[in-house]
């Protein structure tokens, strides 16, 4: 009978604190709503336009989503971050800035570039691209992409270049804006971690060359060298190219090496690789 008691008092108190715990809770979430102001119609219209590449380069800014995506890119600290807005019900204010306004949860929706939004976007500056002269000044490996079409993957490819300690990125003619939703939602928070170009491959390289840098090319076709048999990453670029038809041709000249990631068997059964896959094996033997 006593064991009951003092069992039955304990759990009594442990609900009076559990309950005590949430009123708190609430409390706080009221007193952080209150605190944030609601989106302005213009606030709105801009979040709006930033979906539209033009709008992106217009206004010099990019949306990046989801509340995992925004604490780190908050972590980093190398975005400038302009805004956060959350969902009014969302109640993601563990994240908040000092400038930081609510909207309400249908038009949160509209804005939103997932189909189960997270309830948290933050508006970041568009970094100043880095120039060619900057990126001869770098010794470490450069990753570039070569008309590379699908945002999820540049996002993979700028999340594991940075992953891999890349030095920078360029963004060849034909690719994706790597301030694309999807991009940045790809490359989960990494975002703005690696300087970038927007890049006429073809002329940059040709620069780059000329000051040592070696030029490897990623390719499945026969007589490519495997890329076990590269041993320097020193000044080195390493391109990939389009998903469907690889580094374009006139990219392709003696003075570069073309590199594999060469099968398990000799008769493949698969065609390919993705390309953010390759890149990824590349960068981890080239790293190894």
């Amino acid at each position: 009978m006593i064991d009951f008691e003092v069992s039955f008092y304990q759990n009594s108190e442990l609900r009076t604190q559990n309950s005590e715990l949430r009123t708190q809770n609430s409390e706080l979430r009221t007193q952080n709503s209150e605190l944030v102001k609601s989106a302005s119609n213009n606030q709105i219209k801009l979040l709006r336009k930033l979906g539209q590449k033009k709008y992106r380069e217009k206004e010099g800014m990019f949306v990046v989503e989801g509340e995992r995506a925004v604490e780190q890119v908050l972590e980093n600290g190398i975005l400038n971050v302009r805004e956060i807005f959350v969902d009014k019900e969302a109640n993601s204010y563990q994240l908040l800035a000092n400038s930081c306004y609510q909207i309400d949860t249908k038009t949160f929706n509209e804005l939103s570039d997932t189909e189960n939004s997270q309830g948290i976007l933050a508006v970041c500056e568009i970094p100043k691209e880095v120039s060619v002269e900057e990126l001869l000044k770098k010794e470490e490996l450069i990753v570039a992409t070569d008309r590379i079409q699908d945002p999820g993957n540049l996002g993979t490819i700028v999340r594991t270049a940075a992953w891999f300690g890349a030095s920078a990125i360029l963004i060849g003619k034909g690719s994706v804006d790597l301030h694309h939703p999807k991009v940045v939602r790809s490359t989960a928070g990494a975002t703005g971690v690696l300087p970038f170009r927007n890049s006429d491959l073809k002329q940059d390289l040709e620069v780059m060359e000329k000051e040592g840098w070696q030029i490897l090319l990623l390719d499945g076709n026969e007589g490519a060298l495997p890329i076990s048999e590269i041993s320097s990453t020193s000044k080195t670029i390493l391109i990939v190219g389009n998903e469907a038809n690889g580094v374009d041709a006139n990219l392709v000249i003696s003075s570069r090496k073309r590199v594999m990631i060469p099968p398990a068997k000799e008769n493949r059964s698969v065609e390919s690789l993705n390309a953010a896959i390759a890149l990824s094996i590349a960068l981890y033997q080239l790293n190894a």
